[in-house]
């Protein structure tokens, strides 16, 4: 069992001086966890980080879901040294590249069978929504409070936070719509007596708000960014029907959720329901910057998106990244991580559900595998801890060498998917310590 570090200064010496060198010449915006944490990590092994200190780091972050098989994997580490030594840009046929997109068709649900590559979330995305002008003729896009697909332009409008306050102007042809988020309805409803009254809801204000000219709807099955929120059966099943009826793509982002994070390969597959397009990154590259498009072989073909250069990018699918995603889900396959994920994940739920009795500032347990989100809130309601309080935790739990996004109240726990039962129980273990302290003082 990895025991807890106690006492120790976060940052040490090392990575204090490493953060303050780089930050005179880094411009500002990192991630918060880099930025609040400071650390300069040297190296990992597995489900664990060491910083220059020699600190180490039960990690459930993941990179935010990136590193699905932890750090310096056996295998992926030779898989890339020897492609790296070979050629690792251009966009010809590899051998590697041959073999994924063949891979991917296999293991997409239903006649998904198609794939083009991209190395980043938010390029994978407004491919998607270029694709689904080109296929429908249509020009307007639906998405959802909470929901968030990057940070370029043009995903901005789908984006259903303020993160994109200040930043307009914004694309037109863009509506949001409550999620079906129903610990937070907006609706003040409760599942199932509602009835679908979100669905029913997007329904009219497509009926009333849009020009009747929707090219797709665009969902994540489990949204990360707001929580790790997971709406209830039948939600995509619900959208699956309505964007049928309105003669829309659905696209499902699986940036976060795919290659067996919740427990099954993707996350539709715990709906039955088959997209006419699924994004999917971050895990999916192991690492490496990998993003890409899976889908319907009728749809692919669609233009301008299937012009020659038409849905190009010059790092997506290179022979590099190709290498990283072939091994990357060759072996979540061979290790078994997809069933690993969900044994381990029922565990952590079921350990971290119990906190919601034993723990009055925890409420709303959530998630599905190595998925799981939880709110931070004021004993006795459902008002949110603040930042200041919860960025306290955050920096209580990095000192006992626990990484986790608990910065926000609307923490989300996504470890690497190689994590070990008894490294995700020591984690735990160590969070409901330092929450439980945190309870008995001023939160405020």
């Amino acid at each position: 069992m990895i025991e807890a570090q106690r006492g120790i200064h976060i940052p040490g010496p090392k990575s204090k001086a490493a953060f303050d060198a780089e930050a005179r010449y880094l411009a500002p915006g990192m991630q918060s966890v880099a930025l609040f944490s400071q650390l300069c990590i040297e190296r990992g092994e597995g489900a664990v980080l060491y910083d220059v200190d020699g600190n180490r780091y039960i990690d459930l972050l993941a990179g935010v879901g990136v590193a699905s098989l932890g750090y310096a994997h056996p295998k992926y580490v030779q898989a890339m040294g020897r492609q790296l030594a070979r050629v690792h840009v251009g966009s010809f046929t590899t051998e590697h590249r041959a073999a994924l997109v063949k891979l991917l068709a296999e293991l997409a649900p239903g006649d998904l069978n198609r794939t083009q590559l991209y190395s980043s979330g938010a390029e994978a995305v407004e491919a998607a929504v270029r694709l689904a002008k080109s296929r429908t003729g249509h020009t307007e896009v639906i998405g959802f409070w909470g929901g968030f697909h990057g940070k370029t332009g043009g995903v901005l409008p789908v984006l259903g936070s303020n993160f994109k306050h200040a930043l307009g102007p914004l694309m037109p042809g863009t509506y949001l719509s409550p999620y079906a988020a129903c610990a937070r309805c907006v609706f003040d409803k409760t599942f199932p007596s509602c009835e679908w009254h979100c669905v029913e809801f997007l329904r009219k204000k497509i009926e009333i708000e849009t020009t009747h000219d929707v090219a797709a709807i665009i969902v994540e099955p489990i949204q990360g960014t707001a929580g790790n929120v997971v709406p209830p059966p039948g939600y995509l099943r619900m959208l699956r029907h309505l964007a049928d009826e309105v003669g829309a793509l659905l696209i499902c982002d699986e940036m976060l959720t795919g290659f067996g994070r919740t427990g099954k390969m993707f996350a539709i597959e715990h709906e039955q329901v088959v997209p006419d397009v699924l994004t999917v990154g971050k895990g999916f590259g192991g690492g490496f910057p990998m993003s890409g498009l899976i889908i319907r072989e009728e749809i692919a073909f669609a233009k301008p998106f299937a012009n020659p250069s038409g849905s190009s990018s010059s790092y997506g699918g290179n022979p590099l990244a190709a290498a990283a995603a072939r091994i990357t889900v060759e072996t979540i396959l061979e290790d078994g991580l997809v069933e690993h994920a969900r044994r381990v994940g029922e565990r952590m739920l079921a350990e971290m559900k119990s906190w919601e009795r034993d723990l009055p500032i925890v409420s709303d347990v959530r998630g599905r595998g190595l998925m799981i989100g939880m709110d931070l809130v004021v004993p006795g309601t459902r008002q949110l801890l603040t930042k200041k309080a919860t960025r306290r935790i955050f920096d209580a739990l990095l000192a006992r060498g626990v990484l986790a996004m608990i910065y926000n109240p609307e923490v989300r726990i996504n470890p690497p998917l190689v994590i070990s039962e008894d490294q995700a129980m020591t984690a735990l273990a160590i969070l409901k310590e330092v929450l439980g302290e945190a309870a008995e003082r001023p939160l405020a």
